[in-house]
């Protein structure tokens, strides 16, 4: 048996055109179907709705009265299914996306001129937080991330570019206390921890000519959930930080920052785009993607990136 929604859609279009050919036509039915439909609903209410008639259709009381509160519904349903079919065929409505603070000062700016130029009928609500927001629970149409491999099995993301990390000290801190040689040896130096690191305050090298890792405990005398904050300190002489080096790329190259144990690399991380579980991307959150996608093609040096790559991963 059909649902009840069903049910009284047909008998809106049934007596509004006072023919159960006419309803049946204009919701794409046949006659029989609509006929069907009308006598569930009186069947389920206990009532007579419609009189048949050989010419016409006519209202009984409890029709009228039952057509007088359920119109309203039928008409909210349809604009309902209306703006959902629009949403997802037209380049129009809002479109909310999360996105790092960091990232998000660099390089949104660019990425949102691109895409509202392009596309000037969507409404871009864009919320910068270095925390990993719930794009199902708060809403989200999608969010970039820096951060490792995505290991999260409840969203689609795809992967848009690496993005290279690199240990920094000002001259003025290497001179004061010495550059460290080897990575034990920033358990007795002043590091600077970013306090939303995925793999906690363990940081994990790689010495590159033997392949050899090693993780160590550093020294944290300070802690923040903001790589320009950290930056910035590290500048000032206050300790060693470990950041992705577009953040600390106008220090390098003031040369405020230098590179420390250059024989040593950090584990990947990337630029990903996170959703929901769609079937299908929308178009607007499909075109933004795109507009990332080519922004970082056309100047990877923006990430610190050597080349752009997509991968998509997901349920």
């Amino acid at each position: 048996m059909t649902g009840q929604l069903e049910r009284i859609e047909v008998f809106v279009a049934v007596a509004e055109q006072q023919s159960f050919a006419g309803g049946a036509r204009a919701l794409g039915l046949s006659r029989s179907i609509a006929t069907r439909y009308v006598a569930e609903l009186e069947a389920s209410l206990g009532a007579q709705l419609l009189v048949r008639t050989t010419r016409r259709v006519a209202m009984t009381l409890a029709g009228r009265l039952y057509l007088e509160h359920v119109k309203g519904i039928a008409g909210e349903i349809e604009r309902a299914n209306r703006l959902i079919r629009e949403q997802q065929t037209s380049l129009a409505g809002a479109l909310r996306i999360s996105a790092p603070l960091s990232l998000g000062l660099r390089f949104m700016p660019r990425v949102v001129a691109q895409f509202r130029s392009l596309y000037p009928d969507v409404q871009l609500n864009l919320n910068l937080t270095d925390r990993f927001v719930d794009i199902l629970s708060a809403e989200f149409g999608m969010a970039l991330r820096i951060s490792s491999p995505p290991a999260d099995k409840s969203t689609i993301w795809r992967k848009i570019c690496g993005v290279p990390r690199m240990l920094v000290a000002s001259p003025g801190y290497l001179l004061r206390s010495g550059a460290p040689q080897k990575p034990s040896d920033l358990a007795h130096h002043h590091c600077l921890g970013y306090s939303m690191l995925a793999g906690g305050d363990r940081w994990h090298l790689r010495h590159t000519p033997s392949n050899r890792e090693q993780s160590v405990q550093p020294n944290l005398v300070f802690r923040c959930d903001n790589g320009d904050v950290i930056s910035d300190l590290a500048a000032l002489g206050e300790g060693i930080a470990l950041l992705p080096r577009f953040i600390v790329a106008a220090h390098l190259d003031k040369g405020a920052l230098r590179p420390i144990l250059t024989d040593w690399s950090l584990p990947e991380i990337w630029l990903s785009a996170y959703y929901p579980p769609y079937e299908v991307l929308p178009p607007k959150v499909r075109l933004f993607t795109r507009c990332v996608e080519e922004l970082v093609a056309t100047d990877p040096a923006m990430l610190g990136a050597p080349a752009a790559r997509a991968d998509r991963g997901g349920p």
